[in-house]
């Protein structure tokens, strides 16, 4: 099955359960055609099913409850309960049982493909070795919060730049024209039980943000609250395209509040699981951090340190450290390099095609 059939079959899938916009997957069709990196992240679908196929070896390992659509541009802040500046992983779309490794593979495999485009000042070697020090870091450490306020200055600096002009995120917010279709009346419900206490006036737009999930319901409420912007996003959610891939009886549920109350993080108050709608509280510290957004001179080493360290952070939310790490030791010191190498060229070949048959 090539990868245009593969699209096909998994977006009748999609279409089955949840309904789709049509003018948003179209944005995604041509966001695939123009480079690698965004093709990866708009089609975890297509790394399920190659993966275990292109690397046998690595797909063979202990299950946990994994990210799946892993990259390097799925890692951002939020505010934890006691107003703290939390970073790491902000979105688990794709949660489900699957093998440890695919988080790592892919993790790794979109840092190369970063590094092509010089969005890291990094080798592929060294993003590689990075990204597996921290995992084992995090695993000898049993998991470690990332709060910046008094540790992780390369960190820091990295989450702060982006906050020096607040108005940027809120003028692109206040700008999306209102939603004249129907609401869901439980889409609502769910962004009215996030807003703050009282009557709230706002009104409600259609979203069109991230790549993996473009196509999908994705509404926000917008509002003017005691002198400034607020806003809540709510997002339809569907089984993991893992289970598209790889059916099975009985494991058709959703795990993204699972995972976000299992993982050792300072959680985000504001990230609830409401039905099949995802709702979280939207603001310029409360979102995903892009590779753009990067100082000039940034720690590449340290970040993906960090982001290896992050992954391990939710993988112990479902398995002991120990498990994780007698498998690591059983695998050759250049296994996730090359693992990561084959998927650059699995990927380079589907996007290849996808460019010549769209």
């Amino acid at each position: 099955m090539d990868i245009v059939r593969a699209s096909e079959k998994y977006e009748a899938w999609l279409g089955e359960r949840i309904p789709l916009i049509e003018a948003d997957l179209d944005r995604k069709h041509s966001l695939m055609a123009e480079a690698e990196f965004p093709f990866l992240r708009a089609t975890f679908y297509r790394w399920a099913q190659t993966w275990p196929a292109v690397s046998p070896a690595t797909a063979e390992s202990p299950e946990v409850l994994g990210v799946g659509d892993l990259h390097v541009e799925n890692f951002g802040t939020w505010r934890d309960v006691e107003g703290r500046l939390i970073w790491g992983i902000n979105d688990f779309d794709e949660v489900c049982w699957l093998p440890y490794t695919c988080d790592l593979v892919r993790l790794t495999t979109s840092a190369h493909l970063a590094i092509a485009v010089q969005h890291l000042n990094i080798t592929p070697a060294r993003a590689s070795k990075a990204i597996l020090e921290g995992y084992r870091d995090g695993l000898a450490k049993n998991g470690r919060p990332f709060a910046l306020a008094e540790h992780h200055p390369a960190l820091r600096e990295i989450a702060v730049e982006r906050l020096k002009q607040p108005q940027l995120f809120w003028d692109k917010l206040n700008l999306l024209p209102t939603w004249k279709g129907r609401i869901p009346s439980s889409a609502m419900k769910a962004l009215l039980r996030m807003m703050p206490g009282g009557e709230v006036a706002c009104r409600v737009a259609h979203r069109v943000s991230g790549l993996g999930s473009l196509g999908r319901r994705r509404f926000v409420a917008l509002a003017q609250w005691r002198g400034g912007s607020i806003a809540r996003e709510a997002k339809e959610l569907v089984e993991s395209a893992w289970l598209w891939a790889h059916p099975r009886k009985n494991k058709t549920e959703l795990f993204y509040q699972q995972a976000l109350d299992r993982a050792r993080r300072s959680p985000d108050p504001f990230v609830k699981m409401r039905g099949r709608w995802i709702v979280r509280r939207l603001a310029p510290d409360c979102s995903r951090i892009e590779l753009s957004s990067l100082p000039a001179k940034h720690d590449a080493v340290r970040l993906l340190h960090a982001m290896g360290f992050e992954t391990a952070n939710v993988h112990l939310g479902s398995r002991e450290a120990r498990v994780m790490e007698a498998d690591l030791r059983k695998r050759p010191p250049q296994w996730l390099h090359e693992a990561a190498r084959a998927m650059v060229e699995s990927t380079t070949e589907d996007w290849n095609q996808w460019r010549k048959r769209r």
